[in-house]
């Protein structure tokens, strides 16, 4: 590798002189529930399980979200190569406990090593990947440079850069092209993305974002014709992922819409699954304190000529998505949740609102608002869309396709990231 960029040389430094203090810190975290103190070793590059022999493919995602759109390529590439050994790294608690239970059985995870010279040496000493894959912009000069200088080939995936990074960066453009450079594949999260990188000298070699490739949720055939007949002809109105504040904004708005003449006689169904089935006995008494005749799954009630139904119980989204005429994606109405997946409605051919508050999919949203296939609600407009839903507007299916369509685009993507990987593996 060239000579590198003095910031980088004086990064190396001051971590290499910061080293000999990060026990004293992590074990200062572990106190306070940020780090495993089973686990510490780990962040000081030391395995905590055996290395199987032959190649590794390392995947690293920082926090949850990262750690979630790595799952989907986790698979594939599980499925392509089986002697393959995929090391799957992070850096938060909560990030391991849910790769704990979704890795498929082959698969390790590993905390990542802070990114001091010495953590650094005996994790990639130890593992010997063949190939490192990074998201999003978690770019950590002494791993990353360490990696690059044993071969280990290098690959950026959702590539992104916020306002901050790309201010940061190009104040340190040099460094930004040696670390970006050390990376043999860079696809960028969309167009936008694409341009911040050009700007820094680095081509994106197309576009990835790997929060597409997920398949579409999946319903239980028989629970499904049983729902059907259960709700015949009414139409199904879905708040899906609700959050505390939520329920009750969207019980309001359904009564205002029930009011619009001829609605009323429709005798449509409100379905609310709240994002934590613990809360449903508390959403139910809203819908009842509102008037509304409830009826809640988790307490084995029917369904009957209920006009609200909470349906708390996980892993059912697939079902009422393809029942739905219109779905509310939750986490958006109020403060400090950020929003929920909008793929998984687009996917199963599901019109769908949101409210504003999407910045966790800010990007998703940006290309399903521009393909005309969603849009976003303030609260107090959200009953016309409840009409909508209610009276089977010809709207509906139009948005439906049309976000189906850009997703489908973008899921192809997505899944044909794993191929370029492989092609990366000696």
């Amino acid at each position: 590798m060239s000579r590198l960029p003095a910031s980088l040389v004086a990064y190396r430094l001051a971590t290499g002189l910061a080293e000999p203090l990060v026990p004293l810190l992590l074990d200062r975290r572990a106190r306070r529930g940020k780090e495993d103190p089973a686990r510490l070793g780990e962040r000081l590059g030391r395995a905590g399980v055996a290395r199987p022999p032959g190649p590794v493919a390392w995947l690293h995602g920082a926090s949850v979200g990262e750690a979630l759109s790595l799952l989907p390529l986790i698979d594939a590439l599980a499925q392509a190569r089986p002697d393959l050994t995929l090391l799957v790294t992070s850096g938060t608690r909560t990030a391991a406990e849910l790769l704990g239970r979704r890795l498929p059985p082959h698969a390790i995870h590993q905390y990542a090593p802070v990114d001091g010279p010495a953590a650094t040496r005996r994790f990639l000493d130890f593992w010997r990947p063949s190939l490192g894959v990074f998201v999003e912009s978690e770019l950590w000069p002494n791993l990353l440079l360490q990696a690059r200088a044993r071969g280990v080939r290098l690959a950026l995936l959702s590539a992104k850069l916020s306002d901050a990074s790309l201010r940061n960066w190009t104040r340190f453009g040099e460094a930004a092209r040696a670390l970006l450079g050390a990376f043999d594949l860079v696809l960028a999260q969309d167009e936008r993305a694409a341009g911040r990188l050009a700007s820094l000298g680095i081509e994106a070699a197309g576009l990835a974002d790997l929060k597409f490739g997920a398949a579409p949720l999946p319903a239980d055939e028989a629970a499904l014709a049983a729902l059907r007949t259960e709700i015949g002809e009414r139409p199904v109105i879905l708040a899906a992922s609700t959050h505390p504040g939520e329920d009750a904004l969207i019980l309001a708005r359904f009564a205002d819409a029930m009011e619009i003449p001829p609605l009323a006689a429709r005798a449509p169904l409100l379905v609310i699954v709240p994002r934590h089935p613990e809360r449903g006995a508390a959403v139910a008494s809203l819908a009842a304190d509102d008037g509304l005749a409830v009826s809640r799954q988790g307490a084995g009630e029917p369904i009957g000529e209920a006009q609200v139904r909470v349906a708390d119980a996980l892993g059912e989204l697939g079902l009422w998505y393809r029942l739905a005429s219109l779905a509310v994606i939750g986490g958006s109405l109020v403060d400090g949740v950020g929003g929920h997946n909008p793929l998984e409605p687009a996917r199963l051919g599901c019109a769908f609102v949101s409210g504003p508050l999407v910045a966790n999919w800010q990007s998703a949203y940006a290309g399903l608002i521009d393909a005309q296939a969603t849009v976003l609600v303030a609260n107090g407009a959200l009953d016309r869309w409840l009409a909508d839903g209610i009276e089977r507007a010809p709207i509906l299916p139009a948005m439906a396709a049309r976000a189906a369509a850009f997703v489908a685009a973008r899921d192809g993507e997505a899944r044909a990231v794993a191929e370029r990987l492989l092609v990366l593996i000696r």
